[in-house]
Order: structure tokens, then sequence, then C-alpha cells
């Protein structure tokens, strides 16, 4: 061989993954990715679907981390504000409860001040028995802060990275798993395998970067050829989708007897969602799903805070996810580090990254981070670019959404609003590609259900990877909350009879 094809090797297609290869391709880097299922189908699209800055994290000092997600708010949300959007939470308090009111204020004062906010407004009190927001509550709940942080569809914040990252000439494999990883002379040689066809291939490249979330110890103990140690903390998040329990856009922050949080928040218009849990997680990450006494905590303790009762006859849906928490030996999984770490291992020649924990709102940082760790063992191309640059779909103002949408609107009347208004947030400017010369519903193709026709499915298939109806349903949309079981079984036959993709 006269030297290896790419410069690095992603294994993951979470969102540090798909951000770091992204990063990488645009400052000049030969990029490859790998992904065992589908893009963001673990731990990235089984967040709370928050761009925050974490507000309970300044109860463990972590001041780095916190100031990092909050300076990160506003700019991923010029990045893509057809899929980020503020949401204002609303804080209730009573006295005698597990914080006083100086310290909140005190939190929140550093919230406010720590992280260069611009357009997101500032912390306010709220008098409860006044405003809109005690209506949903108990009356025992008198007071408030009301606060900023912003809302993300998570699963679509993946799947855009891996997308522009295509686009910019990176190799992008989804269902491809990595067999084995060997260095050989200098270099990384990576055997995948196609889940699918079952076919095999070998791939090089200069550096090896391990971002396989859950599975980043399984990764270093199996396939690839390192120093194996336990090095991530696995702890549970599990989040329920209730009937609608209140109206408006605010947000809800609970505090819990245990010292925990919980959110609930305005979902998919017709819904609220509750979590998340916090418990330690032993076995496979794939075999994750909810307890009966996650769901009794998240029902129990939303009927803290709400006049009428949580139930599990209220539920949905529900989702589980396992988060890969760099072990720094902490007594709680609450208290575990929600900080990144990132370790280089070059003991046997070619360097290896591992990335361990990180959260949806830093990620643009970490791979930052990770660039600079490349650089420092590859060599160093380009600079950071990520900061102003726009995810596909988000290259229009971060207050420009309605105008999106009555521009969308009047170019395809024969769309309802709520429609119109779904396809801005998923899309934003390339909603008009994707209905393309369409002049009427029919042109859409079948309708599988709800708004969703087949022009929509074709795209996602074509353009975004969806090899199977679960990927679209619940994770490039959100569907599967409205579409019954014999419409899903029939979008499954559809998609199973497409003879090719292509994702070019």
């Amino acid at each position: 061989m006269n030297g290896p094809e790419f410069d690095i090797f992603v294994i993951g297609g979470g969102i540090n993954g798909c951000g770091i290869a992204r990063d990488a391709i645009g400052r000049g880097y030969k990029v490859a990715l790998a992904e065992m299922n589908d893009f963001g189908a673990g731990t990235s699209s089984g967040s709370t679907k928050l761009i925050h800055g974490g507000l309970r994290y300044l109860e463990y000092y972590e001041f780095r981390l916190v100031r990092e997600a909050l300076m990160e708010r506003e700019v991923l949300w010029a990045m893509a504000p057809h899929i980020i959007w503020p949401l204002r939470f609303v804080l209730p308090f009573q006295k005698g409860g597990v914080r006083p009111a100086w310290l909140i204020r005190l939190g929140l004062f550093l919230y406010d001040h720590l992280g260069g906010r611009k357009l997101l407004p500032p912390t306010r009190s709220l008098d409860m028995r006044r405003d809109p927001a005690g209506g949903p509550l108990k009356p025992l709940f008198t007071k408030a802060f009301e606060y900023s942080d912003g809302w993300v569809d998570d699963a679509r914040l993946v799947v855009l990275n891996a997308r522009d990252a295509a686009d910019k000439g990176a190799l992008i494999l989804a269902r491809t798993k990595v067999v084995s990883a060997r260095r050989r002379d200098g270099f990384w040689s990576i055997e995948i395998e196609d889940q699918a066809s079952g076919a095999r291939r070998v791939i090089t490249a200069r550096m090896l970067v391990n971002a396989a979330g859950p599975w980043v110890d399984h990764v270093l103990s199996g396939a690839v050829e390192a120093n194996a140690r336990r090095n991530v903390r696995l702890v549970q998040g599990s989040h329920i989708v209730v009937k609608k329990k209140f109206e408006g856009p605010r947000a809800y922050f609970f505090q819990n007897p245990d010292n925990r949080i919980i959110f609930a928040i305005p979902y998919e218009q017709d819904f609220t969602l509750i979590g998340t849990t916090d418990r330690d997680f032993e076995g496979d990450p794939k075999d994750v799903k909810i307890s009966q006494g996650e769901i009794g905590y998240l029902c129990s303790a939303a009927s803290e805070y709400f006049s009428e009762p949580v139930t599990a006859q209220d539920i949905v849906w529900s989702y589980s996810a396992v988060r890969s928490l760099y072990d720094d030996g902490a007594s709680k999984a609450q208290e575990a580090t929600r900080d990144y770490v990132l370790k280089v291992d070059e003991a046997n020649g070619a360097p290896l990254l591992n990335v361990f924990g990180g959260k949806l709102t830093t990620y643009r940082r970490l791979a930052e981070h990770a660039l600079e760790k490349i650089g420092e063992k590859i060599g160093t191309r380009g600079s950071p670019w990520t900061a102003k640059s726009r995810l596909p779909g988000g290259d229009f103002p971060v207050l420009g959404y309605e105008e999106q949408v009555r521009a969308l609107a009047a170019a395809y009347p024969f769309l309802t609003d709520a429609h119109t208004r779904r396809l801005v947030r998923s899309y934003g400017t390339a909603a008009a590609a994707l209905l393309g010369d369409a002049r009427s519903q029919r042109d859409l193709g079948h309708h599988f259900g709800s708004d969703l026709y087949a022009r929509e499915v074709d795209w996602l298939m074509t353009r975004e990877w969806a090899f199977r109806a679960e990927d679209i349903l619940w994770r490039r949309t959100k569907q599967g909350l409205r579409l019954s079981q014999e419409e899903t079984n029939f979008l499954e036959e559809y998609m199973a009879a497409v003879p090719a993709r292509s994702v070019g």
C-alpha cells in the first residue's frame, strides 16, 4: 500500500461522531464515518431535546462546562434555526422547598451572565397567582422564576451534521459495522461490514476516532486493537410522552425531594414530554427500555406539581437511552460529570482518539477540541469554521421562522398551516426542494397518515439514509405519535419495496 485512503476514520454516528466528521471534512481532511445502526439511533435521539447550559450542573461546580454550554446556545440556534429555537422555563418554588430562593436566584444570575447571552431574554420572577403559568399547577406554588434555554430536534441535529459532512465530501456509511481495526505500517486497517448485504471491505486511515457513545468501551475491548479499560459509566435516562397537560409555549423545571429534577415540556403540539430519570445501567445499551419504576417515578414527580395528576394511563409513548458519562467515581448517577473527555492512544503507532461523555449542547465545541488533538497527531489542516456555519436548511435569520412559513405557504397554498409549519421546522429552506414541483396534495404521492406523504418519505430515503419505518416515524419526524399500526406497516412495506437508495 502506498498510503491510507483517509486521514480520519470515525466510529459512531451519534452527535459527537457526526460533528467531528463534519468539522474535519470542512478543514480539508479526508474523512470516513461508519455507524452500525441508524444515525442518532442511540443516545443522541434519546435526550430531553434541550440546548441548555445545565442549570443543575452549577451545584456540582461544573462551571467550565456550564459556561461553554451557555455560550453555545445562541451559536447553535443561529446554525439551525429550523430545528433549534428558544424556550422559556418556569421554575416554581415554595418556602421550605428543596432549594432556597436565594440559591436559585444566585444560580440564575450566573446563568444569565456567564455565557454571553445576546438574544435570549433574561430571568424574571413570576407571581403564579396571576401568571397563566400557575394555572396547571397546584395552588401551593405561588412564586416562580422564568429563564431561557433552547429546544432542539435532537435526531435531526445528528442527521443534518451527517448530511453536511457528506455534501462536503466525507464518506458517510449508515448501518455499517466496524468488524476490526488493526494498526499496520503506521496507519489503521479497518474492516467494515454492510449490515444489510453482509458485504465486507477494508478501509485504511491515518487516525481512528472512537465516538461510539455507550459502546466506546465495547469497541476498545472488541473490534479495535488498543489498550482497553473501563472508561465510561452508563446511565439510563427515560422519558414519557403524555397527552397535553397544559397550554402555552413555556416548559416547566420541577425540583424533586430527592434533589433530582425533571422537565415538563410542550411536545409536538398535542403532547407533553416529561423526563428524565438517572440510574446506573448494566447490560447492552441496545436493550434499554423504560422500567415500571421509572414510569412510577416520573408520574409521581410530575403529579407533585400538576393539579391534575399524571398517570401511566396518560402515556402515549416512552423512550429510553443510555448516556455514556466519563467515569469520575461519582457516588450517584446524577452527580457523574456531563463534561467530555478526549484521550489519545498512540502506544503502538497510528493514533486513536477516544471520545468519552459529552452532551448535545457542547457537541460542536467537543468537535473543535477533537480536531485540535487530531491536528497534533497527523498535522493541522484548516482552522475552526463551524461557529459561523449553517446546517442544511438553516440558512435564514434566527428570528425568521414565521417568514419562512409564509413563503412556503405562498408557494404551496394547498398545504395546511400545520403541515407547512412542520415542514419548515424539519427542513427549513430545504422544504421547497423536498416539495419540488408539487401543485396539489395529489402530487405528494401516497398518504401514509397524518401529514406524511410519499414525497417526504422518498426524500428521507434518498437524502437522509432512512431505511426503516422507525427511522422516519421516530427520528426524522415524530409522526409515529399519529400513525396507526396499520399505517406504520404499510409504510414499512413501501420502504422495503424501494430498489435502491442514493444518499450521495
